[in-house]
């Protein structure tokens, strides 16, 4: 709308005085000419703004008019609270717009401020990123339109395929929310009165019905994303020991976390770790050190993963 973006001008004006023509264009998603039309619109309409001509020109904002433009409106200050998440993740709740907004009225309202005037901002030395390397969204369900049925408060029939099956079973669960875990996001709700969370890469459709949702009373999306968290990373029972290339140890600290235990030096190539699983046939994941490693114990560890690689080197024969 053009009132939204005459407002957005106005925003951007108040944290930087003056802007070329071609910047206010790329922050605004329209052309220089469009960026023309709005100021003569705003001048006509009595705001103190002007188009400067020549090499060093650009859309000025007069010294000394200070507009009252950075109030947030509720839908901002909602958006706000989100605040770790990245451009990305905001864009598939379909909150970017909002989000802009809110953040250019927050850098016109520092604009005002004298006490770190000749500190630089830290919206210009931090950026957050919560994109893995080299990976694509994986879902299917537009998570803008779920956060929105979500807030209904109902319960949810789902069809969800369990990792490593072929098919996908139905369940009815009573959803307290969506997590965003890196690139992934999860569904965290209750099925039966216990806790569970959906990956939406594996979440085939949902409904809506007209049941309330019945969660624990005291739980919450936190709570209960902590708890189900915490489960998962708590280290195995089983404790495989192996001795690891010590100039791999970086890559194994990336794949293991804090499955692998602090390494100890064996000689200048190698190093002996200890790794927890919570099952023999995770020895799988140690595939990915290569021949870097080599499996001491337990025992049927070492012959699982034997068995693997004479597998591997039938394959390619």
């Amino acid at each position: 709308m053009k009132s939204a973006r005459l407002l957005s001008i106005l925003l951007l004006l108040q944290a930087r005085p003056k802007m070329s023509t071609r910047d206010l264009a790329e922050c605004l998603e329209v052309s220089r000419r469009t960026v023309l039309r709005d100021v003569e619109a705003l001048s006509a309409a009595g705001v103190p703004v002007n188009a400067e001509r020549g090499r060093n020109g650009g859309i000025v904002l007069l010294t000394g008019a200070r507009l009252n433009v950075s109030h947030l409106d509720p839908g901002e200050v909602e958006t706000l609270t989100l605040g770790g998440l990245d451009a990305t993740q905001l864009e598939q709740l379909n909150l970017s717009g909002i989000a802009h907004q809110a953040f250019r009225k927050i850098a016109a309202y520092q604009q005002r401020l004298t006490v770190h005037a000749n500190s630089v901002p830290l919206r210009d030395l931090i950026l957050i990123e919560n994109t893995s390397w080299m990976t694509r969204p994986d879902h299917t369900v537009d998570i803008a339109k779920l956060v929105v049925d979500l807030q209904q408060g109902k319960r949810l029939p789902i069809t969800y395929r369990h990792s490593n099956a072929d098919d996908p079973v139905q369940y009815v669960v009573d959803p307290y929310g969506v997590v965003a875990k890196s690139t992934r996001w999860y569904v965290v709700a209750d099925h039966r009165g216990q806790p569970r969370m959906y990956a939406l890469s594996r979440l085939w459709n949902y409904e809506v019905t007209t049941d309330p949702a019945v969660t624990r009373p005291g739980d919450t999306l936190h709570t209960v994303w902590s708890s189900l968290k915490a489960s998962v990373e708590t280290p195995g029972d089983i404790t495989f020991t192996a001795n690891l290339r010590t100039s791999r140890l970086d890559r194994a600290h990336r794949i293991l976390g804090t499955r692998l235990q602090q390494p100890i030096p064996v000689n200048q190539e190698w190093s002996q770790v200890a790794i927890h699983y919570k099952e023999i046939e995770a020895v799988r994941q140690l595939l990915q050190v290569g021949d870097h490693i080599e499996v001491l114990a337990p025992t049927a560890a070492r012959q699982r993963i034997r068995e693997l690689a004479e597998d591997l080197t039938k394959r390619h024969a």
